[in-house]
């Protein structure tokens, strides 16, 4: 993609076509960003990278796909949408995104997670360009995008919210609280992903507290719901497509990924939740990624 966006303040472009070559390229991207990631918290010695490799087909059709109506040169624009991450833990793969969207110099990704660095362990709000909440404590950040989407809402606005959560998240209560009240309050300008990666810190979500069947439960609370691969970016790509159509509910998409994808050593892996690379993994991950980026 040339990294343009095709909503020019005026709202979202519906039904936007893409053809095999453009999927072939966001899918690339998003393991370019995959590769980012992995270097990023080599030089860290520290990070969580599960679930910022299991979501970058996520991150690289919302960022690089022309989906969110966003502006590098400014970022807090009235007019652009608004990504949140609930699950603040895969900030790594947002602040690439960023970087390589040209918010900021690519050349700071690398001071993640080290001292006097803007690139925190768990994203600040704007700490760095474009970054739109605070994250720490998993369920507020859907509670942040709910705020947003009624405030467009309040002001007439077509601005959209996205919002990204984990699987693991959804055992917190303050999540069925904001489907509650999403709902009730008809925010179809929102859109949540969940990313079902399948692990959490102390194990797998279905040992730790189960929150299967996600899709029956969300249509009980009255959302539009999609289940998707959410590692195949084509599904991803026309999920999101689907759900800024969708009008009167707010849309979820359950996203099944893996945890640790696209490099063979964290794939799969509770242990990914939160791991330090080593230099093993991280010239392994080189090899996994390299002939595909």
């Amino acid at each position: 993609m040339n990294g343009k966006n095709y909503r020019k303040k005026k709202g979202t472009i519906l039904n936007k076509e893409i053809n095999q070559d453009q999927l072939l390229e966001l899918q690339r991207i998003a393991n370019k960003l995959r590769l980012k990631v992995i270097e990023m918290l080599y030089h860290a010695k520290s990070g969580h990278p599960g679930g910022a490799l299991s979501s970058a087909e996520i991150i690289s059709a919302l960022y690089f796909g022309e989906i969110l109506n966003i502006f590098p040169d400014d970022p807090y624009s009235l007019d652009r949408d608004i990504f949140v991450l609930s699950a603040g833990h895969y900030c790594p793969i947002w602040y690439a995104a960023l970087a390589f969207k040209g918010f900021f110099k690519e050349e700071e990704l690398n001071t993640l997670r080290k001292y006097g660095s803007r690139l925190l362990g768990h994203p600040k709000y704007k700490s760095l360009p474009g970054i739109e909440n605070s994250g720490g404590s998993l369920g507020q950040g859907f509670s942040i995008a709910l705020g947003c989407a009624v405030a467009f809402k309040l002001d007439n606005k077509g601005n959209k919210v996205f919002c990204l959560l984990g699987d693991g998240e959804q055992n917190e209560g303050q999540v069925w609280e904001a489907a509650m009240f999403a709902s009730h309050n008809n925010l179809d300008n929102l859109i949540a992903i969940i990313d079902v990666n399948k692990i959490q810190i102390d194990g797998f979500t279905k040992d730790i507290l189960s929150s299967e069947p996600l899709d029956d439960k969300y249509k009980s609370f009255g959302w539009n719901v999609k289940r998707i691969n959410g590692n195949d970016i084509s599904q991803v790509y026309s999920a999101i497509q689907e759900a800024i159509l969708f009008k009167d509910k707010p849309s979820v998409i359950i996203a099944d990924t893996i945890a640790g994808k696209g490099v063979s050593a964290l794939e799969n892996t509770v242990a990914s939740h939160g791991k330090w690379i080593s230099k093993e993994v991280y010239e392994s991950a080189k090899i996994d990624l390299g002939n595909k980026i």
